[in-house]
């Protein structure tokens, strides 16, 4: 199975070497697809020097900031692989067991999809065993490849709560994965308390755009009862 994995990134000039390192030297991943969205710390120019002399690497630059969402349409109208893998630039300690521990259902036949559930997701996550807006994800390439174009317009967090859509369309199975060493840094870490809580309303309000908050509450329950038992 060909994985291409995915990583869009504005400004993560202090993370991006970290998780770039994890992913090109994991034995199962086949191509590594950086998407910079306009980052002006100098995020690329690091991707770049981090992954010098890897042949599976890949860096798309984005003329100007567009979003996340459409940072992800850019990789996977690049990508080759069979099955996607998306991860988040910004991630604290994830590793390659934890790769690992994503790819493996899938690369198995245990599950169509998988998605992580982090260490510091949300509690409620936790309780009810599933972040349904996880940016870590392996899915079939084929499944995606028909809306590269409404997913490069979807607003900028729409991604998530738009790709739980098509997997329950498509009734796939889901692996829930239990990552217990990864974090990701809460935005009032990233950009100050008051920018912080600024870019939570707004990737909130992105999601509930794209879907009504009744909806969203409707995926997460399909989802939990897509799951593989474990």
């Amino acid at each position: 199975m060909s994985i291409s994995c995915i990583i869009p990134a504005y400004n993560e000039a202090g993370r991006i070497a970290h998780v770039l390192r994890v992913a090109l030297a994991h034995p199962d991943i086949t191509e590594v697809i950086v998407v910079d969205d306009g980052s002006t710390d100098g995020t690329p120019e690091i991707a770049l020097a981090t992954a010098a002399g890897h042949p599976v690497f890949q860096l798309i630059r984005q003329p100007q900031n567009g979003g996340k969402s459409r940072a992800i349409a850019a990789g996977i109208k690049a990508a080759t692989g069979r099955h996607l893998l998306f991860l988040d630039s910004d991630l604290v300690g994830v590793g390659q067991t934890d790769l690992s521990d994503l790819i493996a259902p899938v690369l198995e036949g245990e599950s169509d999809v998988a998605l992580s559930l982090r260490r510091n997701a949300p509690r409620l996550w936790h309780w009810i065993g599933l972040d349904y807006i996880s940016g870590e994800r392996i899915m079939p390439r084929a499944l995606l490849a028909e809306h590269t174009d409404r997913i490069a317009n979807l607003r900028s967090f729409g991604l998530e709560v738009f790709l739980n859509r098509l997997w329950i369309a498509e009734g796939m199975t889901v692996t829930v994965v239990h990552w217990p060493s990864v974090d990701s840094p809460l935005k009032a870490q990233k950009y100050g308390l008051w920018a912080g809580i600024l870019a939570d309303i707004c990737m909130l309000s992105d999601m509930f755009r794209t879907v009504s908050p009744a909806t969203a509450l409707r995926q997460i329950l399909a989802l939990r009862g897509m799951r593989v038992p474990q």
